[in-house]
This record gives C-alpha cells, sequence and structure tokens, in this order.
C-alpha cells in the first residue's frame, strides 16, 4: 500500500512538471505576439497621422493655388480705362525768334500789318521777320437787343512782330508806314516779351478753355441808356452797376420825380 501511495505521488510530480513546462512554452509564445501587434500599431498610427497631416494640409495647397492664380490674374484695367492726358499745347515762344510789340494808330492795325508784311517781301527780310499779329478775341454783345458774337482787338493800336533784332531788320520795321515805334526797352533796342506775356497775349489755352467767347457790355458805368422792354419801356435812365456774370444792369429810372434802381436784363436797354 505504501508503495502505490509513492507511485502516485511521483506520477502527480510528474503531471506538475509537465503543466508548468507547457504553461512557461504557452506565456513564451505569446509574448512575442504582443510585441509584434504593438508594433502593428506604432507603425499604422504614423501612418494615420500622415493621412491627417496630409488632410489638413491640403485647403492650404488649395487657399495657396487660388492665391497664386489670382496673382496670375491681369490687374483691373482701371489704369488702361484712365485716358492719357492730352498734350499741352504748343508755345509760340518756342518759335525761332523773339517776340515786340510795335505801335501804331489806333483803327489802323490792319492796315500796318499788310503794309509791313509787303515791305518784308520786298526787302527779302523773311529769315528775319517771320510773322506780324494782330491779337485778337471773341466778343459777345448786344446789339438791337440781340446777342452778337464780333471779333475784337485785345489791344487796339498795337501789332506783334516775331523776328531776329539786328539793324535792318529793326530799320524795316520801324520805317513801316503807320508804325509809330516799338514798345518796352530803348528805342533802338526794345526788349522782347516774355514767355508768360507771349502765351497771355496769344492765347495759349487748353482745348475746353477755347470756343468761349468773353462777353463785353456795349454800355459802362454813368451812361445814360433807354429801357425798350417791361413796364419802364421808353424810360430813360443811367446805369449804376453792371452784373456781367448774370447779365444784367441796375438802372436808376426817374419814376414820379424820383430816382429809383431798376434791375433790368442786358436785352431790356439800348444806347440812346
Amino acid at each position: 500500500m505504501a508503495d502505490m501511495i509513492e507511485t502516485t505521488e511521483e506520477v502527480l510530480d510528474a503531471v506538475e512538471e509537465v503543466v508548468e513546462e507547457a504553461t512557461d512554452e504557452v506565456v513564451t509564445e505569446e509574448a512575442p505576439a504582443e510585441e509584434a501587434s504593438a508594433e502593428e500599431t506604432a507603425v499604422e498610427a504614423p501612418a494615420a497621422d500622415e493621412e491627417e497631416a496630409a488632410t489638413e494640409e491640403t485647403p492650404a495647397e488649395e487657399e495657396s493655388a487660388v492665391e497664386e492664380s489670382a496673382s496670375d490674374e491681369p490687374e483691373s484695367s482701371d489704369e488702361e480705362d484712365e485716358e492719357p492726358e492730352p498734350p499741352r499745347p504748343a508755345s509760340p515762344y518756342d518759335l525761332p525768334g523773339d517776340w515786340y510789340v510795335i505801335h501804331s494808330y489806333s483803327g489802323y492795325e490792319n492796315k500796318v500789318k499788310a503794309n509791313l508784311e509787303t515791305r518784308i517781301q520786298s526787302m527779302h527780310m523773311e529769315d528775319r521777320i517771320f510773322e506780324v499779329h494782330i491779337p485778337m478775341e471773341d466778343v459777345v454783345e448786344f446789339k438791337g437787343g440781340k446777342k452778337v458774337t464780333v471779333p475784337k482787338k485785345v489791344f487796339p493800336g498795337y501789332i506783334l512782330v516775331r523776328m531776329s533784332l539786328d539793324d535792318d531788320s529793326w530799320y524795316a520795321v520801324r520805317n513801316t508806314p503807320g508804325v509809330t515805334g516799338f514798345v518796352a526797352g530803348n528805342a533802338q533796342k526794345p526788349t522782347p516779351l516774355s514767355r508768360r506775356e507771349v502765351e497771355r497775349f496769344l492765347g495759349v489755352q487748353e482745348e475746353e478753355e477755347k470756343g468761349k467767347p468773353r462777353f463785353k457790355p456795349e454800355w459802362e458805368v454813368g451812361e445814360q441808356v433807354r429801357v425798350v422792354t417791361g413796364p419802364f419801356a421808353d424810360f430813360n435812365g443811367i446805369i449804376e452797376e453792371i452784373n456781367i456774370d448774370q447779365q444784367k444792369v441796375v438802372v436808376l429810372v426817374n419814376i414820379f420825380g424820383r430816382d429809383t434802381p431798376v434791375e433790368l436784363g442786358f436785352e431790356d436797354i439800348q444806347k440812346n
């Protein structure tokens, strides 16, 4: 009986050893598997992070592409729509020679001009006396109650001559019939006009300033006129004030023995 018990204990001990060995083998096999699984997870995590980063970079790349395409587009055509400034009118001051002023009898300017031009040709002075000019302007006047645009001399009694001054050219101009002398400076060595004077006298203007005749009333303050229209028709009066901008005058009209200021239009009065 004792022998059987010892045999049984030996068997149990052998079984326990086999079980322990089997358990150690299972643990040993599972550990590498777990490590491999952990490595796979670690590998997959960066891949996922890269995908998220790529996803986040996509909008930024799209915005950058949009900005680049916008920068490649041509700028607004505002600059193209801007019209170039018109060139400044040519100045007569830049022409050959200098401009001088000569004096003539008032009312004879055109005749003196014709005489001088004839004299230039006959004396073969075309290479020294280039141009004879009478400054003119369009003036609006009232005649017979109507507006009339008439040409008027800017400087009655004066003529401009563009020339290279020397003894011969001076003699040709000074001794032209109707010329009484040069203006400004010494009688023998007159002073030419400055650029500012030339451009002002010869009417160098921008295009939009041209074509606007200047209004010049045919009356003066203190002059007697007759009213031709309205309730004061046929009354005489004295001009007290002239307003060119509004084209009106204030006339002192004698009403019941008393001078009364009356505002009238230019078309309402005439010279006596």
